[in-house]
């Protein structure tokens, strides 16, 4: 489990095929000072787990069903990815409850620059849109966000000036595809709701 806080930005080094899936090597910086193997971290809002441990650099492996679901295949050496480590019982919950495990994806329809903050328009699944409400929080690449307006189409955050500096939502362009993770307590209500009138 994880809060949405994003603790340090790494960078990939390397992403090797390993049919049916991937390998993707990430210089973690901080967040492999005390990694071990087995370790789950949050990469861009997937939760995965370290298999080898070379200093600064941690390894993870990438299965059909990630691949399917995430941006992770598409990441190519040198591009940022946002690492949370798993958040321990006694620690503050700053964000929100985040599972790490990737609900779809979402598109970058337009950035509006405010100043030093920027307001992004998603567009999105209707099933995920559906599992969202305006004041309530949405995980994008991992980051934990309120949400501004949800339409039938697309949902919008307001990014401020951190954010926008120590995550990669800061150079996510117009067309960037995103990791989207809804609220784990809508999810359960969704499902709910959806059963008991089947």
């Amino acid at each position: 489990m994880f809060t949405g806080l994003v603790e340090s930005l790494g960078r990939v080094v390397e992403t090797v095929s390993e049919p049916p899936g991937r390998r993707l090597v990430v210089d973690a910086g901080p967040i492999a000072a005390d990694a071990s193997l087995g370790d789950s971290i949050c990469t861009n809002g997937c939760c995965l787990s370290v298999v080898a441990i070379d200093g600064p650099r941690l390894s993870f492996e990438l299965g059909p069903e990630t691949l399917a679901r995430t941006t992770l295949g598409r990441l190519v050496a040198g591009d940022p990815v946002n690492l949370e480590r798993s958040m321990r019982m006694s620690d503050r919950l700053g964000g929100h409850l985040v599972t790490g495990h990737v609900d779809g994806t979402g598109t970058l329809a337009a950035r509006l620059q405010e100043g030093d903050w920027v307001t992004c328009r998603f567009a999105a699944p209707p099933v995920l849109l559906a599992q969202m409400a305006s004041k309530g929080s949405v995980a994008i690449d991992g980051v934990s966000l309120t949400l501004v307006e949800v339409t039938a189409t697309e949902f919008s955050v307001a990014l401020i000036p951190h954010t926008l500096a120590a995550t990669t939502l800061g150079s996510r362009a117009v067309g960037d595809a995103v990791n989207l993770e809804t609220d784990l307590v809508f999810k359960y209500v969704d499902r709910w709701l959806s059963a008991r009138h089947s």
